[in-house]
This record gives structure tokens, sequence and C-alpha cells, in this order.
């Protein structure tokens, strides 16, 4: 039997070439393209590869700041490596948020931020050097607190209502002290004078720890304090603890009232914490942080610290902590308008 054998011009052939060739290309290019794709993948996976910093932006010895390193401390067991605590304070918060800012955007850098920082100081001050809605990738509120009135044993006040008489009997006389301008310490203060129709004066510090030291030493009159480094000056007897703002009672100080108790209806202001990254921080890496907060703010530990602290531990998506901030900004400006803070 004869084959049948066929000719093809020589430039089909080469057009046959051209098209192996540009398959084989496409086969290779999809093969790479699968094999870098895999690799942020499996680093997402392996996060934390290295050492965490955690930026504290306010000063050592307060609530932040005993917040702050707990919550290093455990995620450093949910990792496997170390989470360090970068203490960055100054300007009610300003500087350490501009530090995470301006931050890789690695997943390397987490802010215990506050509501102190992401909704008052935009109003309180014409100028800061971050944006606390284009800045920061939110992950999570952790706690939330209210602050505690506390007086000194030498200022004769039994109650909510002793204070405010002896206040008006004394107009100008009382003063007290906060962790500085805008600090939830100070407009606690000047919202109980509107509200009560008391005068005292405003004594400013640089960190709430330091001025609650000058009021167990008698520097200062009363204090709004935060739970942290009030409640063992209560306990030791070395302050008065006359009412908590919070909507129920503290069960670090469980016979202390609430100022609704104590007479007072307003909602007083109160404060949260929560954790962030810098703007664009990977997607996987806010998701792991999240879950491990969520876990970290259940445990059984945890939550004892919490209640001998006077906090409440809180944990939400990194969605609702955006709608937080931005549904608290006008009702503050409309308090911080009532109590005669203006913005400088």
């Amino acid at each position: 039997m004869q084959r049948l054998i066929v000719y093809m011009p020589a430039t089909h052939h080469r057009k046959r070439d051209a098209m192996i060739r540009s398959r084989d290309t496409l086969h290779f290019a999809c093969a790479m393209f699968l094999a870098v794709a895999a690799v942020p993948a499996a680093a997402q996976d392996a996060y934390p590869t290295k050492p965490v910093r955690m930026i504290a932006p306010f000063p050592p010895g307060g609530s932040s700041d005993v917040l702050c390193r707990l919550i290093a401390q455990k995620l450093t067991a949910s990792f496997g490596r170390q989470v360090i605590v970068d203490n960055r304070p100054g300007a009610g918060g300003s500087i350490g948020h501009e530090v995470a800012a301006k931050a890789p955007a690695d997943g390397y850098t987490l802010l215990l931020t506050a509501k102190a920082a992401l909704v008052v100081n935009p109003l309180l001050y014409t100028r800061i050097p971050y944006d606390p809605l284009n800045d920061f990738a939110f992950i999570s509120i952790v706690v939330s607190a209210g602050p505690v009135l506390v007086v000194h044993p030498s200022v004769p006040a039994r109650n909510v209502k002793e204070l405010i008489a002896l206040a008006k009997s004394r107009p100008g006389q009382l003063n007290y002290g906060s962790g500085g301008l805008g600090t939830t310490a100070h407009i606690v203060g000047e919202f109980f004078q509107v509200i009560t129709g008391a005068k005292l004066v405003h004594v400013p510090y640089k960190g709430g720890a330091v001025a609650m030291l000058d009021l167990v030493a008698g520097q200062t009159d009363l204090q709004f304090g935060d739970m942290v480094p009030a409640v063992p000056h209560v306990r030791s007897g070395r302050l008065r603890a006359l009412a908590v703002t919070s909507e129920k009672r503290s069960a670090a100080l469980p016979d202390t009232p609430t100022m609704a108790q104590a007479g007072l209806q307003e909602s007083f202001p109160s404060q949260w914490w929560g954790v962030a990254a810098p703007k664009g921080a990977p997607s996987a890496v806010i998701a792991r942080v999240n879950a491990d907060l969520g876990n970290i703010v259940r445990m059984p530990d945890v939550v004892e610290r919490f209640n001998s602290l006077g906090i409440f531990a809180e944990h939400t998506t990194p969605e609702r902590m955006l709608e937080v901030v931005k549904a608290e900004g006008p009702p503050m400006a409309k308090l911080l308008k009532a109590a005669g803070i203006q913005p400088h």
C-alpha cells in the first residue's frame, strides 16, 4: 500500500511552531503566576515571622499602658513571637498615632488607640498629625470604662450631693486634676459643672497617672479618673470614691453607686480602647489579630483582671469599630460646645 504523503508549505510549519511556542509560553506564565500568588498567602498564613511592635501612645502607669501590656503579653503567647510595647506618649496620644500612621503597613506595627485620640482630638485641636478615619486599619474595640469620681479624704463630702453643695458654697475653690486637655477626665469634669452648676478649677497634667498621684498627695481635691489607677487607692483608703459614671456599678467597686443612683440622670461620657494598624495592613493580618483579640478578652484570667480594674471587655468587627468612631463625633462635638471647651 502506498503511503500518502502530504506536503505542507513552509509557511504553515512556521505558523504551527509559533502556535506551539505561544501555548507553551502561556502555560509557563500561568504556572509562574500561581507560584508567585502563593507566596503572599503562605507568608500571611505564617504571620508573624518576626517580633511585632505595639505602640502605646499614652503615658506609662495609666489605663492605656496597663491594657497595652496585658494585650501584648497575650498576643505574644498567641503569635509565638514577641509583641514589644513601644511607649510613644505625648500631645494627648497624637505623637504615638503619628508614628503608627507613618509605619510600614506590613502588619508588624499595631497601635493601642482610644476614643480620646480618634474622636476627641480632631474636635479639640485645629491640627493633628494624623487622619483618624483614613490613616488606620481598625481591628477591634477591646475594653470600655466610665471614669470614677474620687476625692481626697480631706474633702468633707461623703456623696455626690454633698460634693455639689460644697462646690457651690466654695465657687472656684475646689480643683480637679486630669491627664490633660481633652482627656475623658477633663471632659467629664466640665460636663459635671454644666449639669450641676458647680464651679471647679481644672488642673491639667501630663497623664492621668501623674494627676492621680497628686490627688493622693492632696495637691488637688478631686478627679474624674480612670478606674485602673484609681481603684488601688480607693481600696487602700487613700481616696474616697463617690460615684462611677458607667451605666452599671463596677465589679471593682461594688459599693460605689453610679451617677444615676447618686441623683444625676444625665449620660456621662465614657472611654474605650481598641487596636488598629497602619492603613493598608494585609486583610489576613487584620482578620488574624481580630480573632486573637476575641479569644483574649474571653479568657477567664483576662476577664478576672478586667473586673479587678473596673473595665468591661469588648470585641467588635473592624467595620463596627469604624462605625463607632464616625457615630461618636457629632454628639461629642455638642458636648464639648456645651462644656465650653474650644478647639485650639
